[in-house]
């Protein structure tokens, strides 16, 4: 559906984009991950046609964005970071206005309208001036303008950027219903909300695809140590740390310090750890016996993955790293 072939992009003599290639297919959720100024929103802003590209082909369901800019443009709905509102129009007023833009008859505009006000939970609103509405409800009339025309790509540059926790949630909801119907791409500084929204991710750093795979992929490959968490009963956590590190090819042992875990262990007299260790397939078995033999309970072993955090940080702190396929 998307296709980026060896597209770059400078700003005058400043490269913004280098050398980028990758596809999207059809009915993909993929996030779009890199530091600010890694190239996320311009390499966006080429697909959608906002800008072209300085070398490369770009197409987007077999059109090309330059030669056949309005074709891509019919196929695709654009939220990017500072959605274009205008405040002094109901939001009513403004989706129709946004339906006329983009080519949609009356008749169309109002069969559509009130099934996107309905999509994205705008109904209350639909006679408020958008100048009125709170930030979230800005990013949801966003969306909708994105949706109306119904196509088959959607570009969401930082959706939740800016709105409280519990509006995120809502629009994260929002988000993977729309993933259902629709090839979407996404930027996001929220990692968890990447990784429980894309199967796939890409990786961008200084203007480069650094990395192009499943969340779960990434951190086998990445993933230097062997990390594990366990509950231990009825023992004190300073004894069971003292133990563990006294284990061979075990790094480090700590309690786990997420307030939730911890206090709900404190309640029921079980500790949860962390054991940073060097890879090897009878650790799991070496820690369990310890902790029998010392007479305590274990409730708990499970080998942990590396979170999409340290993935991110493992591809964007290390410029020598060469890129991962």
């Amino acid at each position: 559906m998307i296709t980026v072939e060896h597209m770059s992009k400078s700003y005058g003599p400043f490269p913004a984009v280098i050398d980028v290639s990758f596809e999207v297919l059809k009915g993909e959720i993929v996030g779009f991950l890199g530091p600010n100024g890694a190239g996320k929103t311009t390499t966006m802003r080429v697909i959608t046609g906002y800008t072209p590209p300085s070398v490369g082909k770009v197409t987007v369901g077999g059109y090309d964005i330059v030669t056949n800019s309005l074709d891509v443009r019919k196929q695709i709905g654009y939220l990017p970071e500072s959605v274009p509102l205008y405040l002094d129009m109901s939001v009513t007023d403004y989706l129709t206005y946004m339906g006329s833009i983009r080519g949609m008859n009356k008749a169309e505009i109002k069969q559509r309208l009130p099934e996107v006000i309905d999509v994205v939970k705008l109904g209350e609103y639909r006679n408020t001036l958008v100048g009125r509405l709170s930030k979230g409800y800005r990013q949801r009339t966003g969306i909708a303008q994105a949706i109306l025309h119904d196509p088959d790509v959607l570009i969401l540059d930082e959706p939740t950027i800016g709105i409280d926790p519990i509006q995120v949630v809502e629009t994260r909801e929002l988000i993977s219903e729309l993933g259902k119907e629709h090839t979407m791409l996404i930027s996001s500084h929220i990692l968890p909300e990447v990784s429980a929204i894309c199967p796939r991710v890409l990786v961008i750093n200084d203007g480069r695809i650094v990395a192009d795979d499943s969340p779960d992929n990434l951190s086998e490959k990445l993933q230097h140590t062997e990390r594990i968490e366990i509950s231990v009963n009825n023992a004190k956590p300073s004894e069971v740390v003292t133990l563990l590190r006294d284990i061979p090819d075990v790094i480090d042992a700590r309690t786990d310090q997420r307030a939730q875990s911890l206090q709900k262990g404190e309640r029921e007299g079980t500790t949860p750890f962390i054991v940073d260790a060097k890879p090897n397939l009878r650790l799991s078995e070496e820690i369990a016996k310890t902790i029998i033999e010392k007479g305590w309970g274990l409730s708990n072993l499970t080998h942990l993955p590396m979170t999409l955090e340290e993935i991110f940080l493992e591809l964007t702190t290390d410029e020598s790293r060469e890129k991962i396929n």
